[in-house]
C-alpha cells in the first residue's frame, strides 16, 4: 500500500455520523462530531457558493434537504449557511468550519463535486482549504479532470483519490459519449490523474481496475456506500476500508 496508512485505518462515515432523528443530518457538525465521538474517519462533499466557497452539502440543488428552491451555486455562503438542514438546528457549514470541528481528531475524506463541465474554481478552493489544515485529510472526486488539477499545488502529504463505480447508473452518465463512460470505469485516465487511492460502488466490487490497482500499483480501495451486511462482507473481500451509512461497526 502507499503511505497513506491512516485514509483506511478506521471505516469512514459516510457524510459523518448522521441520524436524523438524533437532530444530526448528513454534511453537518452535529454528524462530524458524532463521527470524531466514535471513533470514525469522516466522509464529506462539497459544492461550490455563488461567491466561490466550499460549502459542505451533497446536492446541487437545495431543496431535498433544506426546501429551498434555488442551487447551491446561485446563493452565497452567508446566505447558505442560515439555512437550516433537513429540519433540524443545523446549518450548512463551509468546508473551513467543518475541518476545524473535526481539528484533526479523525480523517477527512472530502469529495469535490463536479458538473464535468471543465469547472475547477471548487477544486482550486478546496485544495487551498486542505493545504491549510493541520490534520489527516483527503480530496477525491468522480471527475478526473479536478484529481488531475490537483496534483499541481497539492502538498504531497495529502492523497488524492478516484471515486467511480462499473454500472453507471446515474442520469448524470446518459450525458456522456461511450468512451468518456468507457475512460471513467475503466480508470483509462489513470496517467493523467495519477490516484493515491481509489473509491468504488461496492455493489460492483470485485472488479478489474480495483483488482488491478491493489495488486500492481498498491492502492488502497474505499468501497461504498455500505448499508448492510451483504455489503459490509464484499467490502471486507476486495476493499481494504468501507464508507458505512444507516449503522455503527
Amino acid at each position: 500500500m502507499t503511505g497513506f496508512g491512516w485514509l483506511t485505518a478506521r471505516p469512514i462515515a459516510h457524510r459523518g455520523l448522521h441520524d436524523r432523528a438524533a437532530g444530526r443530518p448528513e454534511n453537518t457538525l452535529a454528524a462530524a462530531r458524532a463521527a470524531v465521538a466514535g471513533g470514525f474517519a469522516i466522509e464529506c462533499d462539497v459544492q461550490i457558493s455563488a461567491d466561490g466557497e466550499a460549502m459542505v452539502f451533497h446536492d446541487p440543488a437545495l431543496g431535498r434537504l433544506t426546501g429551498a428552491s434555488e442551487r447551491v451555486g446561485e446563493t452565497s455562503a452567508q446566505d447558505l449557511g442560515r439555512l437550516t438542514v433537513a429540519g433540524s438546528a443545523e446549518r450548512i457549514p463551509t468546508l473551513p468550519d467543518f475541518l476545524a470541528a473535526v481539528a484533526g481528531a479523525v480523517p477527512v475524506i472530502v469529495e469535490i463535486k463536479s458538473a464535468y463541465d471543465g469547472d475547477l474554481r471548487l477544486a482550486r478552493r478546496t485544495a487551498e482549504i486542505a493545504a491549510a489544515y493541520d490534520g489527516p485529510v483527503a480530496l477525491k472526486s468522480f471527475d478526473p479532470e479536478i484529481v488531475a488539477a490537483l496534483r499541481e499545488g497539492l502538498p504531497a502529504r495529502i492523497p488524492r483519490g478516484i471515486v467511480s463505480e462499473t454500472r453507471q447508473d446515474d442520469p448524470v452518465y446518459a450525458t456522456m459519449t461511450e468512451s468518456r463512460r468507457r475512460s471513467l470505469r475503466d480508470l483509462l485516465h489513470f496517467e493523467a490523474t495519477r490516484p493515491d487511492f481509489l473509491s468504488w460502488r461496492v455493489d460492483d466490487l470485485p472488479c478489474a481496475p480495483t483488482s488491478l490497482c491493489r495488486l500492481l500499483a498498491g492502492l488502497p480501495v474505499m468501497a461504498w456506500t455500505v448499508r448492510n451486511p451483504d455489503q459490509r462482507a464484499n467490502a471486507a473481500a476486495h476493499a481494504d476500508q468501507m464508507v458505512f451509512e444507516g449503522f455503527v461497526p
